[in-house]
């Protein structure tokens, strides 16, 4: 039985995980696997965290918003790269397509509430903060001369020239790219106004467009880097992925503003944080010789 749990999760680490590290033992990613164990850990640690309920039947998630209000969201409780997640959701039509959606990534989902604002993945291993990057849906900035479809041709020459390819995906002139803009009254032959930015999907990952600027990690104050550390500390683990949501932004204490902790990933895809479209491209390679000198408990077990 070992030997093919560890041929499937060679399997899946090939097929949906490449670029992402393997530095922590198998109890601490057992630990990290579902939304709803890293909420609890959130909430025993006393980490700021959005409100959120796993469930089956919808009707939970439906009595979740009547009690809660919109704006929410709605993800698998099991997923990655945010597959399957959908936000914000304002009503409760959008609230029971995303709920069918989700579940055909995974059965049980997770209904949280929404904030709105700057989102964050937050490496730290062991004592430090490694890598701190700002995520971004795809979006275009208007010029107030070219149209939607000719500025997405532009920011892909850009990205080409960049040599982001394949890390950062290209921005999308599809039909879910059109039926997005409709929802704004927006066509891919509309010329938004210089310095207007025009968001082309709801999602932050890279598969559909979406980018990475790199965030100085002397600009973090001691606070944020105190409550990061502590996160890694309460799930055991030597390295960290922590996406976060800052109401104004991570430069300024998180006791001053709104900020919700999302989840952790215990196998971090680190290899966006080489390709940022925005800031200075980090050196990275001192923490891996580190990380590298980790002896793993039953790291090629699943």
């Amino acid at each position: 039985m070992k030997a093919i749990k560890k041929i499937i999760y060679a399997w899946i680490s090939q097929k949906f995980m490449g670029g992402c590290s393997s530095y922590n033992s198998l109890e601490t990613r057992k630990c990290c696997r579902s939304k709803e164990q890293a909420r609890n850990v959130f909430s025993k640690g006393g980490i700021p965290h959005a409100h959120g309920k796993i469930f089956l039947n919808p009707w939970v998630a439906h009595q979740f918003a009547k009690k809660h209000g919109f704006p929410l969201v709605i993800k698998p409780n099991v997923s990655g790269f945010s597959r399957g997640s959908h936000f914000p959701i304002t009503n409760y039509r959008q609230l029971y397509k995303a709920i069918f959606l989700a579940k055909l990534w995974w059965p049980t989902t997770v209904v949280e509430q929404y904030l709105q604002g700057k989102n964050y993945r937050v490496v730290v291993i062991k004592g430090q903060i490694m890598s701190v990057i700002e995520r971004f849906a795809p979006f275009v900035m208007g010029d107030g001369k070219m149209t939607i479809g000719q500025l997405i041709d532009q920011e892909n020459e850009v990205r080409k020239s960049m040599a982001l390819f394949p890390c950062i995906s290209p921005l999308k002139k599809n039909a879910i790219t059109v039926k997005f803009l409709k929802k704004q009254n927006l066509t891919l032959d509309d010329i938004p106004a210089e310095g207007n930015i025009v968001t082309l999907f709801y999602r932050i990952s890279l598969a559909p467009g979406g980018v990475v600027k790199t965030i100085d990690k002397t600009t973090i104050p001691i606070e944020n880097m105190t409550l990061f550390l502590k996160v890694l500390d309460l799930f055991d683990a030597n390295i960290l992925g922590i996406d976060v949501i800052f109401e104004q932004d991570i430069t300024k204490d998180y006791t001053e503003q709104k900020c919700i902790f999302l989840e952790v990933n215990s196998r971090p895809y680190l290899k966006m944080h080489d390709y940022p479209r925005f800031g200075k491209k980090e050196d990275l390679s001192p923490y891996f010789k580190q990380l590298e000198q980790l002896e793993i408990s039953q790291a090629d077990i699943f």
